[in-house]
């Protein structure tokens, strides 16, 4: 089976100290594609650099908890890191009302300048979204027709919501967070529902390790994702061999359509 994890924080310092390792250990898993996590310029920056160096993609965006501490030009720089061949969505972009660590003048201005960007360049969105569901989905709809897609990173939401968002035919993306039945219960009966040609998986390393393996993971890395694969599978009621099957192809079409044709 083969997996791509559509969404690693590699740059995160948690990983400086054995990102070789983290890698290799994601191969032997058969975790052998990756999109690298851009949260604002700089480190979107510095995932693309590591996408060029480790032969992987990456994202370039602006957080929602940045949105108010971007620089006059921010949008120059993210359009120059986005049109890059190895950066292959815009974001992460959304928005994020919970702690609202920028305003939320900030955070819809900002979302909105980075769907015109992925629309301009015909790039997928990698989305945010936490307490702020019906003002992210009212944007969304304004400039679906003119995305090339997209997906729900992380999400943990609810079966209504979740199909407001495949009602504007963008993807969901499952980490770890399912694993946690204390928490998970609206999105472990929302998944039971969600269509194979809609699925994505993801790590969101080294954050969200899954709470139910034991020993206890210290640090979520990419070689965890076939265990959320497990978890999503027996709550989908069918072999993991299936979600493994179509989650890739998913990823391949939306973050690599050249490579989707190979894809059996």
């Amino acid at each position: 089976m083969a997996w791509f994890d559509i969404g690693v924080n590699l740059t995160n310092s948690r990983f400086s100290a054995d990102l070789d390792l983290v890698i290799e250990r994601a191969r032997q898993k058969q975790v052998n594609q990756l999109l690298i996590t851009g949260t604002d310029v700089q480190e979107s920056r510095a995932a693309l650099q590591l996408a060029e160096q480790y032969q992987l993609v990456s994202t370039a965006g602006v957080h929602p908890h940045y949105a108010g501490a971007v620089e006059q030009d921010y949008l120059l720089i993210l359009r120059e890191l986005a049109s890059a061949d190895r950066v292959r969505a815009v974001g992460e972009c959304g928005l994020d009302f919970n702690r609202n660590f920028s305003s939320k003048e900030d955070q819809l201005r900002v979302f909105e300048q980075q769907l015109e960007l992925a629309a301009d360049l015909q790039k997928p969105v990698f989305l945010h979204e936490r307490d702020a569901f019906p003002e992210q989905i009212s944007l969304l709809k304004r400039y679906r027709d003119k995305l090339s897609g997209g997906v729900a990173h992380c999400f943990t939401g609810d079966r209504m919501q979740m199909e407001a968002y495949l009602e504007l035919d963008l993807h969901i993306g499952i980490t770890g967070w399912l694993c946690d039945e204390r928490r998970a219960q609206p999105l472990r009966e929302a998944v039971t529902a969600l269509p194979l040609s809609r699925v994505l998986l993801e790590t969101d390393a080294p954050y969200l390790a899954p709470r139910h393996i034991r020993p206890r993971i210290e640090r979520c890395e990419p070689c965890h994702l076939p265990i959320v694969a497990e978890e999503l599978a027996s709550l989908m009621s069918i072999p993991v061999e299936e979600l493994a099957k179509h989650s890739f192809a998913n990823s391949l079409a939306l973050f690599e359509p050249e490579k989707s044709h190979d894809n059996p």
